[in-house]
């Protein structure tokens, strides 16, 4: 362990832990018996349009889809009929996928539900890119951003 990781008191060469015990994913703190720990990333594209006047004129655009990435069995133990197999409709429950998306697209609906099911944020990033908008039919001056951001939730 790195002297500045362990001055932050972060274990795991600086990784974030969930809290707890380190567990690996098919365990739980209760033995087995109810729910098992592990990991659900939750991701979204998002884009907007700002012009000139920055503050006066953003146009936001909704959140399209919201992916769900995790453990099959995870993954439908808390979003249940809200989540949509259809990319990946016969994954077996022990394996993970990175198709799956929610059939709903508001980000605290689904923070929501993780929060409910005992999970709790543990990482989050988010990435940008910018380009000028005459292209899309746009005026000059103004700048279509598009992000791409995940959340990482665990449950220990």
């Amino acid at each position: 362990m790195a002297l500045a990781d362990s001055a932050r008191g972060l274990p795991n060469g600086g990784g974030v832990p969930c809290g707890g015990p380190l567990l690996t994913p098919s365990q739980s703190l209760d033995g087995g018996a109810g729910r098992r720990s592990g990991y659900i990333t939750i991701g979204y594209r998002g884009s907007y349009t700002i012009g000139r006047e920055a503050q006066a004129d953003a146009k936001f655009r909704r959140v399209a889809r919201i992916t769900v990435c995790g453990k099959t069995a995870l993954a439908k133990e808390v979003f249940g009929e809200t989540l949509n197999e259809s990319r990946d409709p016969d994954r077996p429950p022990e394996r993970y996928t990175a198709r799956y998306y929610l059939k709903f697209n508001f980000l605290e609906q689904a923070f929501d539900r993780l929060s409910e099911a005992g999970f709790r944020m543990a990482a989050c990033s988010s990435t940008g890119t910018c380009a000028f908008a005459p292209e899309q039919g746009g005026l000059a001056d103004d700048k279509i951003w598009t992000s791409y951001t995940e959340y990482v939730f665990c449950r220990d």
